[in-house]
């Protein structure tokens, strides 16, 4: 046992959440520059981001209730956070699809919410542990799966909290976790 090893995420300064079409050039590790098609979804909400990674079985009992065999079933690989950058524009997009989202603030802006197959996108999450350690989730291929209750109240961000799914990749992977201490002066 050592307390060292334990850790707490906090969000990588300039932003954390950044997605891209999907065939960008994707990072393979945890401080590499983003290739510029990424682009930032801005604040998350203080929740911070969860993932859900359980292998899922079904079991077969035998004549008495003994469990004998346990099947496996299939692996989701989800993630939930809440965007509260309402107004920035790569939020709005992700969430309700880029053709879905025409103008800008200034000129106009016009969202359509459309009873459609959400948008699949290239996901990077990137935070710093204790110690100064980077990390780096990259998801290669996720698509929004859950969009959760939007609330327009004074007292708090209008959000949109989003689960969004990873799908294999070539490899059957779908996520990378990536990991490395800071070097001083970087």
């Amino acid at each position: 046992m050592d307390a060292k090893n334990v850790s707490a995420a906090k969000p990588k300064i300039g932003g954390s959440v950044f997605v891209a079409p999907l065939g960008t050039k994707l990072p393979e590790d945890a401080k590499s520059e983003l290739d510029a098609k990424f682009n930032s979804l801005g604040y998350c909400s203080d929740d911070g981001v969860s993932n859900n990674n359980s292998p899922e079985t079904d079991t077969q009992k035998a004549w008495g209730g003994a469990v004998v065999l346990n099947l496996f079933s299939g692996k989701e690989d989800t993630f939930k956070l809440k965007l509260i950058e309402s107004l920035n524009i790569n939020v709005l997009k992700t969430v309700y699809g880029s053709s879905n989202v025409t103008g800008d603030l200034d000129t106009g802006l016009t969202i359509k919410a459309k009873n459609e197959e959400p948008e699949q996108f290239s996901w990077v999450i990137d935070m710093i542990l204790k110690g100064k350690i980077l990390k780096r989730l990259v998801i290669p291929c996720a698509g929004i799966t859950e969009i959760g209750e939007i609330k327009y109240s004074d007292s708090d961000a209008i959000g949109y909290e989003i689960t969004f799914s990873g799908v294999p990749d070539e490899t059957e992977t779908s996520h990378y976790d990536y990991m490395i201490k800071k070097k001083e002066g970087e």
